[in-house]
């Protein structure tokens, strides 16, 4: 079955900004991350609680904090505070599911972004929310996989520039892996629509109509929780703002380029969709238009002998006059009977042919 998006939300009239529990799906143990680093140093920690990150605040290094999986609110509280993260904008962390979007505050940039993954023959939609101060990230994941490996990995090896550049380079490094992580999916949705063409030309049925409405279902949700990633990108890189510097915009350019390739390609698979949509109602039209034809063709085939026959087979008594059917008397009357019938199908046969009808 499609995930299609799973939404949490507060009951209405909830004031806003309350935090409340929810159950994800995921049930994955709340683990942070933290990661503290400059050009010249390096430090790594997992397993951390709230608590211990306080005592990066006041360095000068550049500090990721990353939390994955279920929230602890106790924990989101104490980050909220140690941040002074926006109360509406926590509770966005927690009721997964946001549109994606870029709210700007006083010091800080808090971002939601949409992550596309495929677990077996499903897409998933996850939601990754990041805060931006002047030297630190705080970000919050709460699916299955942690998408941010290779950045960790860049950061470990001090390979590019991420170790030399601030808070606003590592945003973007962020950014780029979650809106590149739509590459290898729409590569799957190209194999499919590929597969799907040429079972339309071999031969398609009901699960290829089945097939055909879960990938437009899917790619329409891809484009609802991918497009706002143009916005928030262009923002970034093109406004004015203190926490995001001049060297790091062009990056941001080149990460808005990304997002406008994943576009083009999600309109260039629906539109492959819906003509393949209508690929298909024509050739189920065509299969019945033989059909018909076939049959209309047998049934006229049958008309003049049905004729013939119901006309001979009124037995009119010859005793009663000479007219009323005077072929029962003849020697040879049944089988010229049949010799005209036979006669008048191969007939009405060579004309179908001719017109070719057949």
């Amino acid at each position: 079955m499609l995930y299609l998006l799973k939404k949490l939300y507060h009951p209405p009239g909830t004031p806003p900004g309350t935090l409340v529990r929810h159950e994800h799906e995921t049930h994955i143990p709340l683990r942070i991350s933290l990661i503290d680093y400059d050009d010249a140093s390096f430090e790594e920690r997992e397993d951390v609680s709230a608590a211990d990150c306080k005592l990066y605040l006041t360095r000068p290094t550049v500090t990721w904090i990353h939390a994955h999986g279920n929230m602890d609110l106790e924990a989101l509280r104490q980050l909220a505070d140690m941040f002074e993260l926006h109360q509406l904008a926590v509770e966005d962390v927690l009721n997964i599911g946001q549109r994606p979007k870029i709210e700007a505050y006083d010091d800080q940039f808090f971002v939601i972004m949409s992550l596309p993954v495929t677990i077996g023959d499903e897409i998933h939609i996850e939601q990754i929310s990041l805060f931006m101060g002047e030297n630190y990230i705080v970000s919050f994941h709460a699916g299955l996989k942690d998408p941010f490996a290779p950045i960790r990995e860049r950061l470990r090896k001090h390979t590019g520039k991420i170790r030399g550049r601030g808070a606003d380079y590592l945003l973007y490094a962020l950014l780029d892996v979650i809106i590149d992580q739509g590459f290898p999916v729409l590569e799957d949705y190209g194999e499919e629509v590929e597969e799907l063409e040429n079972e339309l030309l071999a031969s398609p049925g009901k699960d290829t109509l089945r097939h055909l409405h879960k990938i437009k279902r899917e790619l329409l949700l891809m484009r609802r929780m991918l497009w706002p990633h143009r916005e928030i990108v262009s923002l970034l890189s093109r406004e004015e703002n203190d926490l995001v510097k001049d060297g790091t915009r062009v990056f941001m350019r080149d990460c808005y380029d990304h997002t406008i390739q994943i576009m083009d390609f999600l309109e260039t698979y629906r539109d492959m969709t819906a003509s393949m949509l209508d690929v298909y109602l024509s050739s189920v039209s065509n299969r019945l238009n033989k059909t018909m034809r076939v049959l209309t063709i047998i049934a006229t085939l049958f008309i003049p002998p049905t004729f013939i026959v119901g006309v001979y087979g009124m037995n009119f008594d010859r005793a009663a006059s000479p007219w009323n059917m005077p072929e029962l008397g003849w020697r040879y009357g049944y089988p010229f009977v049949w010799g005209i019938i036979i006669a008048i199908t191969v007939g009405m046969i060579i004309f179908f042919y001719r017109k070719k009808w057949l």
